[in-house]
């Protein structure tokens, strides 16, 4: 028996389907805000504030080893279901909090560890959804592209303040934004360029302090078109370190739209 711990996005449906095909049993803990898992009847959907509840749910079904998918998002603290492991917890995810969203899921992680619940990594399942080194696209990054990427990687390697940050666009050798609390969509959006189309890159690397097992930055078909929208010629993802949704319709969506998609 696995514990799922899921939030929103595609991701966890993914996963759920490969479990399911594989006859692997499981339970859900549903984090989401909408609770998108409700259907199924091994769903549990809990506050993140119970964690009394969470533990416990684990522990009546045997489930040793959990594993993270999908965003769970800071909680507004004041309106938190509390259970009394709950009140005990919760100044950790506080402080975690401050921090940003992956430091709330690693304190998790830390007090399932404590109740020895192991977490697996959030690909153990579905390996296939990270890529190797290599260009995946039939355009390659051409030199001016390339000295766009490196600027791109240096900034993100140099990055002090910003622990949350995972992704950043640079055009013409210029940093044009980095991205900040509101995530991958705004910076795209904040990247637009009536002057520029096709030029430049975006560039999605794990965070400083990153755990491997949860929050891997996650590329899809979605974060392809707002990156053409934005007026940007390519995106780059760090070699198994990210998860990649919808490989084959993006590698189609880029290489009509003359893009190209590069792991490093």
């Amino acid at each position: 028996m696995i514990g799922l711990i899921f939030g929103d996005t595609d991701f966890p449906n993914i996963i759920l389907k490969t479990i399911k095909k594989k006859k692997i049993k499981y339970l859900i803990i549903d984090l989401s805000k909408s609770k998108k898992f409700k259907n199924d009847k091994n769903s549990h959907y809990v506050s993140i504030g119970q964690f009394g509840k969470i533990i416990n749910i684990l522990k009546e079904n045997n489930c040793k080893k959990v594993l993270f998918a999908g965003k769970v998002s800071k909680p507004n603290f004041s309106k938190l279901k509390l259970d009394f492991k709950g009140i005990y917890y919760i100044p950790r995810i506080l402080k975690a909090s401050k921090l940003g969203d992956a430091a709330i899921l690693k304190e998790i992680i830390k007090i399932l560890s404590q109740n020895k619940i192991k977490t697996e990594n959030s690909l153990k399942f579905n390996p296939e959804l990270t890529l190797k080194k290599g260009n995946y696209s039939k355009i390659k990054p051409n030199n001016k592209d390339q000295t766009d990427i490196k600027k791109a990687i240096k900034t993100l390697n140099n990055l002090k303040q910003y622990d949350h940050s995972q992704a950043v666009v640079v055009r013409n050798k210029k940093v044009v934004f980095i991205e900040g609390k509101g995530g991958t969509k705004k910076l795209l959006e904040k990247s637009k360029s009536k002057n520029f189309r096709n030029h430049g890159v975006l560039v999605k690397f794990p965070k400083k302090k990153q755990d491997f097992r949860v929050d891997l930055p996650t590329i899809g078909l979605k974060t392809l078109k707002q990156s053409k929208t934005a007026g940007l010629k390519g995106i780059v993802v760090k070699s198994k370190q990210h998860v990649f949704l919808d490989k084959n319709r993006c590698i189609s969506f880029a290489n009509k739209n003359m893009m190209f998609i590069s792991v490093k």
